[in-house]
């Protein structure tokens, strides 16, 4: 039997990072926070402990405030873009790098130049693969809750033996959306970037198609909304090859109240936190190119 290194790779997780931009009085921020993972010619390190072809993760994480500081962060596609080329074509033992980047949304407190509130838990995310010449940008967003208090119903499923709940054709429909979307190379499967596609204006177009769905359709099931949700993105976004979603149904169950003499007719509701259902899913064009390296260490959805 012989016993042989598999896929690795090494980095660094979860750099936070805050730029403040100073435009006269006014202020602007960013908050990120960076992971970036190596692959390449490392099999000295694992067998022998051999470090020479090593960039160490503290350089990997000094690498990420610098760059903040040579040039505007900018969208965060291109930060992961920069930072994956960076260290692909400055290390020779490197030959692929993964940089993922979750931003934190802040608001400017109104009537104030320079102080900020953090909203919700939203993140804008983006996840960028380096292999060689080739990039894959899979972009998205995650902790979007939203709720819909009508518009959604659940019946005709099997029942058996241990099945008690009850079909319903009015429920609250609640959910914490994560959404990953796959870009294709604007000149197709023979393009080697994706760096034509206006990643602010691709993502404020999605994440409107993403809510707008939601609240639209008419839902018969959470697996129902998740198809329509990824559909409307593909049909109206030709940047875009497969979304991908995760969406727990954040469950609303109605109160009994007459051991109290009062009727509830879906107006008061136990929020229940868990156990829930978790309903994943993709949706992909039929002639989407290949996805190559773009979903490699990512969930699956």
């Amino acid at each position: 039997m012989a016993i042989v290194l598999g896929p690795n790779q090494y980095g660094k997780a979860e750099n936070r990072l805050v730029t403040v931009t100073r435009d006269g009085a006014v202020h602007t921020i960013r908050d990120l926070t960076v992971s970036t993972s190596l692959r390449g010619d490392l099999a000295d390190t694992h067998l022998t402990g051999d470090n020479a072809k090593v960039l160490a993760t503290d350089t990997q994480k000094n690498t990420v405030y610098a760059f903040a500081k040579q040039a505007p962060v900018g969208e965060i596609e291109d930060f992961a873009l920069r930072l994956g080329r960076h260290f692909v074509s400055t290390q020779e033992a490197i030959t692929g790098a993964r940089v993922l980047i979750d931003e934190h949304a802040w608001e400017r407190i109104e009537g104030n130049d320079h102080s900020f509130v953090q909203g919700t838990n939203e993140k804008r995310t983006t996840a960028v693969t380096i292999d060689g010449e080739r990039a894959w940008v899979v972009s998205g967003v995650r902790d979007v809750v939203v709720l819909k208090s009508t518009g959604s119903e659940f019946h005709g499923f099997p029942r058996d033996e241990y099945t008690t709940l009850q079909e319903t054709d009015d429920r609250i429909l609640a959910t914490s959306v994560t959404a990953r979307w796959r870009y294709q190379t604007p000149g197709g499967a023979g393009d080697r970037t994706t760096d034509g596609i206006d990643w602010a204006e691709s993502f404020t177009g999605i994440r409107r198609l993403l809510l707008a769905t939601f609240a639209a359709k008419h839902s018969l099931s959470l697996q129902q909304t998740l198809y329509a949700m990824g559909e409307a993105v593909l049909e109206a976004r030709p940047e875009v090859a497969e979304v991908r979603l995760s969406m727990p149904n954040k469950h609303h169950f109605a109160v009994d109240l007459s051991p109290f003499g009062l009727t509830n007719d879906n107006e008061v509701f136990y929020a229940a936190d868990r156990p829930y259902g978790l309903i994943e899913g993709a949706v992909l064009r039929d002639d989407a190119e290949d996805a190559g390296s773009a979903w490699y260490t990512l969930p699956s959805f």
